[in-house]
């Protein structure tokens, strides 16, 4: 459902979406409908559109401990896509970065700046932004952290250059691709010694043997493609799995996720050999 509305100022048209999404309760097999209304406005920059999700966006209850002593009158933050440590202080930046095409994103009390690439195309960005904004309301997180958020692939101070390119490679090219399919790749460990990365594969990836073996040599031909120092990957599983409490899988749909896998990680640039 759209609507507009024209305001003040040569690029004050303002365009309103009602996004729903269905979210699916697994345990009870029930959906939950979600709405938000989201609207957009054009800004005399034509790279940049401002998002207002009719929700508070950078205030003291939004922005967890960001709003400390130190930043008592927080009312803006910048971020671009180079400033990798910055997106970690900012769950809400770090899912719309997920988003190909954008170059800087702004928060502000009740408002979202998103600036894109200028080979980027509009339409293709502003529809999945808009499902990364309701994606960060859904989950409860806040927009703002004074710390940065610690994850697998976070780049800590005593990593070195190839454990950093690694983490690199994985949050940014590999990941994206698995999460769509709803698996998720998690980094591990490096061993300079042997070239040998550790990853731990969750969610859909688990329990299907074919699109775990595409999904680890996607990874490896990634990792051996851009890291010489890489000479291969192990996909370690958690305590308490293995082959006798993997589900039984039909060959057919292991054939189709595999190849969906496949798919996904040629779209991200991974090279695959015949």
């Amino acid at each position: 459902m759209t609507g507009r509305g024209t305001g003040t100022g040569a690029h004050s048209i303002m365009e309103e979406r009602c996004w729903t999404s269905a979210v699916t309760n697994h345990h009870h097999q029930s959906q939950q409908r979600r709405t938000m209304f989201i609207q957009t406005t054009e800004t005399p920059n034509p790279e940049s559109i401002k998002f207002l999700p009719g929700r508070p966006v950078l205030t003291t209850e939004t922005t967890g401990d960001a709003a400390s002593s130190d930043s008592p009158n927080l009312s803006g933050f910048y971020v671009t896509k180079s400033e990798t440590q910055e997106i970690s202080r900012s769950p809400l930046a770090k899912i719309l970065f997920q988003v190909d095409g954008i170059k800087g994103v702004y928060l502000g009390p009740d408002f979202i700046t998103i600036t894109k690439f200028a080979e980027a195309n509009w339409a293709h960005v502003r529809t999945l932004v808009f499902s990364a904004i309701m994606d960060h309301y859904a989950s409860g997180k806040p927009a703002l952290q004074s710390t940065p958020e610690i994850t697998d692939t976070t780049i800590l101070d005593d990593d070195d250059e190839i454990v950093a390119m690694i983490k690199e490679l994985l949050e940014s090219r590999i990941r994206p691709a698995v999460m769509e399919d709803g698996g998720d790749i998690r980094y591990v460990d490096f061993h300079p010694d042997s070239g040998l990365v550790q990853v731990q594969l969750a969610g859909s990836c688990v329990g299907c043997p074919s699109s775990s073996v595409t999904l680890k040599n996607g990874v490896e031909n990634m990792l051996m493609h851009y890291i010489p120092e890489v000479t291969g990957v192990e996909a370690i599983e958690e305590e308490g799995e293995g082959e006798d409490g993997a589900p039984t899988v039909d060959p057919s749909e292991d054939e189709k996720k595999a190849k969906s896998y496949e798919d996904r990680l040629r779209a991200a640039g991974i090279p695959f050999s015949d």
